[in-house]
């Protein structure tokens, strides 16, 4: 049977961890915590971004967090958790089930994603066009 991507989100939702907005936003002054915006380059120039977050592109994932892929970025090295966002938490909870398969086990998303963010008042900073 095919799935759709409800089942999907289903699916993911069953083995990630989702942190409250209210949550995350206290999260921001956590040294052990780094954020990761997976949202398109377009979105972070339009919308800003949470302050100091890095920025991974949903298509790069899987290559940016495999330390045996030439393409591996050493930020996700780190001894941190790390906790994905998107614009409203879909992209983001597939990511964090993907990081999950992968063998993270320090990993979350923001519930709602960034829009929710935003909404609940968090801090967001300016990204210049490029």
């Amino acid at each position: 049977m095919l799935k759709n991507y409800k089942d999907l989100l289903a699916a993911a939702h069953e083995v990630i961890e989702t942190i409250p907005t209210e949550n995350a936003i206290a999260l921001l002054q956590d040294d052990s915590v780094r954020f990761v915006d997976l949202r398109d380059r377009r979105e972070l120039e339009r919308e800003g971004r949470i302050p100091g977050a890095f920025h991974c592109p949903r298509g790069m994932l899987e290559f940016w967090i495999d330390p045996e892929s030439p393409y591996y970025k050493p930020v996700f090295g780190e001894d941190k958790k790390f906790v994905f966002y998107c614009a409203s938490a879909w992209r983001s909870a597939l990511a964090t089930q993907t990081c999950v398969q992968m063998g993270f086990e320090s990993v979350a998303h923001v519930a709602g994603g960034f829009t929710a963010w935003k909404m609940h008042g968090g801090p967001v900073e300016e990204v210049e066009s490029h």
